[in-house]
């Protein structure tokens, strides 16, 4: 088989994070930290440069879509399904971002882990995650992005509880394990429906098999659709699957950063995008993505501004985000989806990593209420974090801007009441997120901090470069009208069978006079917190230490869906397997086995009794024994 240099890195490029892990997992114990890092560090800047030589060759047409199989993997009736990978644009801005952020994490976690006991553990974990994620993006076919779906599942749950000697963070795991496993029955069901459907997992087969067939929002693309997104909700944290990402705060903060903010969570982003021939043929399932999206990202954004934790605000953050780029994905704005998971993961791994910065520093304290007056303490991070709250802000010019501003206007087009809601989920993001700045940065000291950890340069490098995609990340989307949406049109092969068919366009006057409504509410926002942030700062901590009127108190409690699901869901499958294992397994399973067992121990102490080594007794036995043959054979016989 002559396989081009292309395929060869295509071939090498998710393995490169797998031979890491390998060699942490193995010989970690016996290196140093800095060879722990250079070798966990090491194999994502590899693979990096790959996913740049292969995003270079494709920018210059020396291939629309690269393709390699490994081997024949599993054999069905008509062939077999292959370990095969496909490179195509889609799958390279994925790459880009998974290998050049988690390249920065990984720096990161170098200091920020330094003196951990589990610090090669760690990063071998990393790089295993990596792997799968690599995997997931890269899949030709259904079943293989479903193992690599599955993998980073896992790596979420080992990442989660990194330190599970505290039994809350293993209670944190295991809730993201299990409700990644509730999404991913929906994710399996699918599968098994488009196999019956269209005989095939292969995404080309597949995608051709349904757009031949037509028939917008027939009953079995709808369930199909419906499936995979069932999937997609529970992996990109959605309603009602959403709930087990603020506990998963528990892990390291690098964890947050890569796993839960840039990386894993959008991977049912991917999914559906991946999957848009199937969604563009079922309106009814794009209006479910839609409504879904919107009313997440609304209910997180209103959960986030009563938040003390301040990873807990940058959490639910993260899952009102993932609500616009599903709502984008609902209106068919695929390539505006995209565009705000690249610039999400630059400005919310860079808060991520900044909130922990200031965690280092202040000895692992999280509680906002225990910050205040950090600005002159920690002025790089005060710098740094203030471009990240810019960015998700939408500050023009910064990247956050961009794409939220292309995701309302899609929305605008499709539906005006979706758009009112995400445009008040936008002042929100933009009040919740001044608020963590100026409880974390301003104002008058609080809580006992006399000697901050200071940074080393592998903390401080990464988010600073962070900090410059952050700001520089939005022009590679400007908007249309400008004739500059670099990312549109490099996307535009892969989604140009669904996006270049009836889509309306705003004329530049409306879409201007809506950008600059956006931006002055934004803007009206950001100067009344600031003009007045010390009475309420002042206020506000005095309702958090004391007793929330009722009205603050419902999201400040997350809208008590935790108590509920356990009330509804938890306690009645724990009294059903409780009295299952009463009844059905230790009375009726183990009495039944146990039956059986008392019978055959007693026929055997019985039977025990003949051999008692009396002569005679055998002799008489033998007689009766062919007396008895002897009397058959006669009955028999005659």
């Amino acid at each position: 088989m002559n396989l081009t240099f292309a395929q060869i890195a295509l071939a090498a490029l998710p393995f490169l994070p797998l031979a890491g892990f390998a060699v942490n997992g193995l010989w970690g114990r016996r290196f140093k930290e800095t060879t722990i890092g250079i070798v966990g560090c090491g194999s994502i800047l590899l693979s990096f440069l790959l996913s740049v030589f292969l995003f270079m060759a494709n920018l210059s047409g020396s291939f629309a879509t690269v393709q390699v199989r490994l081997f024949d993997w599993i054999p069905v009736a008509n062939g077999s399904i292959g370990f095969s990978l496909m490179a195509d644009p889609l799958s390279l801005i994925m790459l880009l971002v998974i290998t050049g952020v988690g390249l920065l994490i990984h720096l990161y976690s170098v200091g920020y882990m330094h003196g951990d006991a589990g610090f090669a553990r760690f990063f071998a974990y990393l790089n295993l995650f990596i792997f799968f994620m690599l995997l997931l993006v890269l899949a030709d076919n259904f079943l293989l992005l479903f193992a690599g779906w599955e993998g980073v599942g896992l790596c979420s749950f080992l990442l989660i509880g990194f330190w599970f000697t505290n039994e809350s963070y293993n209670a944190a795991a295991k809730k993201a394990f299990v409700m990644n496993r509730i999404g991913d029955l929906g994710f399996l069901l699918g599968m098994f429906l488009i196999v019956f459907t269209y005989g095939s997992l292969n995404f080309d087969q597949v995608f051709t098999a349904a757009a031949t067939a037509g028939g917008a929002n027939n009953a079995t693309i709808i369930a199909i659709t419906l499936l995979l997104f069932w999937g997609a909700c529970g992996k990109s944290a959605q309603i009602p699957l959403y709930t087990w990402l603020p506990d998963a705060m528990a892990g390291p903060t690098p964890v947050s950063a890569l796993i839960h903010a840039a990386t894993m969570v959008t991977a049912g982003i991917y999914l559906v995008a991946r999957c848009h021939v199937l969604f563009s043929l079922a309106p009814f399932t794009l209006s479910v993505v839609l409504a879904v999206g919107v009313a997440t990202a609304l209910l997180a954004a209103t959960i986030a501004l009563f938040q003390t934790d301040i990873k807990k605000v940058l959490a639910y953050s993260t899952v009102s985000q993932l609500g616009y780029m599903f709502a984008a994905l609902g209106t068919g704005a695929y390539v505006a989806g995209l565009f705000h998971v690249v610039t999400h993961a630059f400005f919310k791994a860079l808060l991520f990593l900044g909130a922990g910065a200031v965690i280092h520093a202040l000895h692992h304290e999280q509680d906002l209420r225990n910050m205040g007056g950090l600005r002159t303490e920690l002025p790089f991070v005060y710098r740094i974090f203030l471009v990240g709250t810019l960015a998700i802000s939408g500050i023009p010019v910064f990247s956050g801007f961009f794409s939220k501003d292309e995701i309302l206007m899609n929305v605008f087009q499709h539906h005006t009441v979706a758009w009112g809601l995400l445009f008040i989920g936008a002042l929100l993001t933009t009040f919740y997120m001044f608020r963590l700045l100026a409880l974390a940065f301003w104002g008058e000291k609080r809580g006992h901090h006399a000697n901050y950890v200071p940074m080393n340069t592998t903390m401080k490098l990464p988010l600073a470069v962070l900090a410059f995609l952050s700001f520089a990340g939005g022009f590679a989307g400007l908007p249309e009208f400008t004739g500059l949406n670099w990312l549109h049109h490099y996307l535009s092969p892969v989604f140009s069978d669904v996006t270049l068919h009836n889509e309306p366009h705003l004329s530049i006057g409306v879409e201007l006079g809506l950008m600059a409504f956006t931006v002055l509410a934004i803007a009206g926002v950001i100067w009344f917190y600031a003009s007045r942030f010390k009475h309420l700062q002042t206020r506000e901590l005095n309702q958090l230490n004391g007793e929330l009127p009722w009205y603050k108190k419902l999201p400040a409690n997350k809208y008590y869906v935790d108590e509920w699901y356990n009330r509804l869901l938890v306690q009645p499958i724990n009294r059903l397997s409780d009295f299952l294992y009463r009844v059905a397994d230790t009375l009726i399973i183990d009495g039944l086995v146990n039956r059986i067992g008392g019978m055959v121990l007693s026929a055997g102490n019985r039977a025990r009794k003949l051999q008692s080594g009396d002569i005679g007794i055998y002799l008489y036995v033998m007689l009766a024994g062919a007396s008895g043959l002897f009397l058959l054979y006669v009955l028999l016989g005659s």
